[in-house]
């Protein structure tokens, strides 16, 4: 198979089944309690935490530099808010929304978080594949494991705003489309400038860090007051330690 197709193969299934996988979590979601589901939002907030401070802006800073990967992370912070400001907008035009629009509106922004985030990853993989073939195709599957609680964190929240449990699946699988996109992109380009990718690593960052400090975190303390929403993103975040160490 020509290297171009296999790098953008390879790249839509690591994003497609990375994510379509941590979707899939919403089938087991049936009627859980106010103080399971404050425990999963603050463990997906966790992992989300771990992904943007452990790997994103690591990697973000070591391509592109301090300066390049500090300024997409403050793009990327103001383009969430601004999506999120046109999400409340819309939401007060039809009157006041209810607790499920609210959650369904977070799984939303923590989508399009997502699938911004899977475009860099997606050209790391093409770039790899314009070195070596068996790189590219680790670099995919490594992708695809460390997709796999983004998923999870996109999943719950639609779940309890009360999306279909295909539509959150296929939500999911769309999410990924992007690193397939990126994928190609970054194969084409071949020697693409490590400055951009840098650039768009921080702006991933910055999307996701919004959403996890203004979304996932106070959404997971208002729906239970107890202990669990901190124990959920300690859990989390050392559980997104310990998967970036193993990957």
């Amino acid at each position: 198979m020509d290297n171009m197709v296999l790098s953008t193969v390879a790249g839509t299934a690591s994003g497609i089944i990375g994510t379509g996988l941590g979707g899939a979590f919403a089938f087991l979601l049936n009627k859980p309690s106010k103080r399971w589901l404050s425990s999963l939002l603050s463990l997906s907030a966790g992992l989300m935490l771990s992904v943007v401070c452990f790997d994103l802006l690591p990697r973000s800073f070591e391509l592109g530099g301090f300066g390049t990967g500090i300024l997409g992370t403050l793009i990327g912070i103001l383009f969430i808010a601004a999506v999120q400001e046109m999400l409340d907008r819309s939401k007060s035009s039809s009157g006041r929304g209810s607790k499920k629009k609210n959650y369904a509106k977070t799984g939303i922004l923590i989508g399009i978080g997502i699938a911004i985030h899977n475009f860099p990853e997606g050209l790391a993989i093409g770039v790899g594949f314009t070195s070596f073939q068996t790189f590219g195709l680790g670099l995919s599957l490594i992708i695809a494991m460390h997709d796999i609680p983004e998923g999870i964190a996109m999943a719950t929240p639609l779940r309890m705003g009360g999306v279909n449990r295909f539509k959150i699946v296929l939500a999911a699988l769309i999410a990924g489309v992007p690193t397939g996109i990126g994928a190609f992109i970054g194969y084409i380009l071949g020697e693409i400038s490590m400055t951009f990718i840098g650039l768009c690593l921080g702006f991933a960052g910055g999307a996701m860090l919004y959403i996890t400090c203004s979304e996932l975190i106070p959404e997971s303390r208002d729906l239970y007051q107890g202990r669990i929403s901190g124990i959920g993103l300690i859990l989390g975040i050392l559980l997104g330690v310990l998967m970036s160490k193993i990957m």
